[in-house]
């Protein structure tokens, strides 16, 4: 079915127009006497239009909002884009600066169970020095101990000898 120029201006529809080729905008601009060219880009052939249609009164104001270039749409698109790239590129450098600081929290973790380990085998180093040392000291006091109790031993056997040999004495004294 064809565009029918006077038919559209009879029951103007701006949703409609919104939505027309730029073949059908083409036929309504000669309808409408307008100068153009074929060769204009859809959106200028638009916009010739629309500046028409509202000084005419068959569209109101609203329809100036129509006149918005496609280069502003595309603009505004690529903003949001950007935007959302540059979103994207500051969570990921969120996510980097935690893994980052996740790393680096290991890593003190780490360090500091390594340290906790070396002082805990340094701690039980000296205590088994310490040990050592008190088993050695003990094991020197006892053989000190037996060192004396041999000692005292020895003179009670010599006492003892020597009381023998006196008696002994005693005896051949009171034989002679």
């Amino acid at each position: 079915m064809a565009f029918d120029a006077s038919k559209f201006l009879k029951t103007p529809d701006l949703e409609g127009f919104d939505n027309f080729k730029k073949d059908e905008l083409v036929l309504l601009a000669k309808h409408l006497k307008l100068d153009l060219r074929v060769s204009m880009r859809k959106q200028i052939i638009k916009k010739l239009i629309i500046d028409y249609l509202v000084d005419s009164k068959i569209f109101g104001e609203k329809a100036l909002e129509l006149k918005v270039e496609n280069v502003d749409a595309i603009k505004l698109k690529q903003l949001e884009l950007e935007n959302e790239l540059k979103i994207k590129q500051l969570e990921k450098e969120e996510r980097q600066v935690e893994l980052e600081m996740k790393e680096r929290l290991e890593m003190e973790k780490k360090e500091k169970e390594e340290r906790l380990e070396i002082e805990k085998k340094e701690k039980e180093e000296r205590l088994e020095m310490e040990k050592k040392e008190k088993e050695d000291e003990f094991k020197l006091k006892q053989d000190e101990l037996k060192l004396k109790q041999a000692e005292l031993e020895m003179r009670e056997r010599l006492e003892i000898e020597k009381m023998k040999i006196g008696m002994a004495k005693e005896e051949n004294n009171t034989k002679f």
